[in-house]
């Protein structure tokens, strides 16, 4: 499984769309005509706030892509990292220099979250 789908399960987002989206041999209904029409919103804000107030550490998932892995329990190291920035499609020139891969990491994560059914407020996304 990849690293981004195992953030996707951590956060409830891959169980909720496939709990919505309908059997493979069903025949689409006039409200799910369209895979889009599908997805579930994940309350991804309130989850993470969640665990993070039942943490021992202070993390700050907010900003940091280290904190929000170690929030849901996965591995944060950098070559975990490395892994999920290749993954994802980091540019060479971020990969090459680890606080801008962090950043664009960060960024990106949480763009592709909201992509997938995650509720990600505006201001986190910029």
């Amino acid at each position: 499984m990849s690293l981004f789908n195992s953030i996707l399960e951590k956060l409830g987002i891959r169980k909720a769309a496939a709990s919505e989206a309908p059997d493979a041999g069903q025949a689409p209904t006039p409200t799910s005509s369209s895979p889009a029409a599908t997805i579930a919103v994940v309350d991804v804000v309130t989850k993470l706030e969640g665990l993070a107030a039942s943490s021992p550490e202070k993390l700050n998932w907010k900003v940091s892509i280290v904190d929000l892995l170690k929030l849901l329990g996965l591995d944060s190291s950098i070559t975990a990292r490395k892994e999920l920035a290749t993954e994802l499609g980091c540019p060479a020139q971020a990969m090459a220099d680890s606080a801008q891969m962090n950043i664009w990491l960060h960024k990106t994560v949480l763009q592709k979250l909201a992509q997938n059914g995650g509720n990600i407020p505006q201001e986190l996304l910029n």
